[in-house]
């Protein structure tokens, strides 16, 4: 009989240091998850890398104003896109033999002592020409492509586009795309272009 008792006792003890040591787990597993809950993070909290990656989306430079004479072509140029900020517009020759009706060079920066963006842009009288530019151009960018397809306006295919990396400096890349009558080429820093076409409203 003594033996029994103490089994009974030892056993009646070790079933309550189960209990109480699951008591702990399920308190600690409801404090976790339910309340306060620190174990589980906002969907919409960015976490510290995030917070350390994300780009800002707002220039930190007033645009330069466009000339009183600018074209219609010229005006459809943003002020700024994402943080970058137009800091200069002007004629330019590049597609001369092209024969475009009109043609600029648009940079855009994030500073005024930042790396920059630079944007051609010219149109044509048909559509098929600016595609006869952006065949020709395109078939000089030699780089790793990064990323191309169609371009869309309100679901209709108005040309196409291409990005790759500057053949000569991995870090750079140009984007170049067709809208209608009006091709686009920016070049720049990988990551700067990146960012800068996809946002690029045109």
């Amino acid at each position: 009989m003594p033996n029994t008792q103490q089994t009974s006792s030892s056993h009646g003890k070790l079933i309550a240091v189960v209990v109480a040591a699951a008591l702990v787990i399920i308190l600690a597993v409801l404090s976790a998850f339910v309340w306060p809950g620190w174990a589980i993070k906002s969907a919409d909290e960015p976490t510290q890398s995030e917070q350390q990656t994300e780009e800002p989306t707002t220039p930190s430079i007033d645009a330069v104003a466009l000339p009183e004479d600018a074209t219609e072509l010229l005006k459809a140029m943003p002020d700024s896109v994402l943080n970058y900020a137009r800091v200069n517009a002007e004629a330019s020759t590049n597609w001369s033999s092209a024969s475009p009706l009109e043609e600029y060079t648009v940079t855009y920066a994030v500073s005024e002592d930042s790396q920059d963006l630079t944007m051609i842009t010219a149109q044509w009288s048909s559509a098929d020409s600016a595609k006869t530019q952006y065949d020709a151009l395109a078939a000089t960018l030699t780089g790793e492509e990064l990323a191309s397809g169609n371009v869309k306006v309100s679901g209709d295919t108005t040309g196409s586009y291409v990005v790759k990396t500057d053949a000569s400096d991995e870090t750079k890349a140009v984007a170049l795309w067709q809208n209608d009558t009006v091709v686009f080429q920016v070049t720049g820093s990988k990551d700067a272009v990146m960012r800068f076409y996809q946002e690029f409203p045109l």
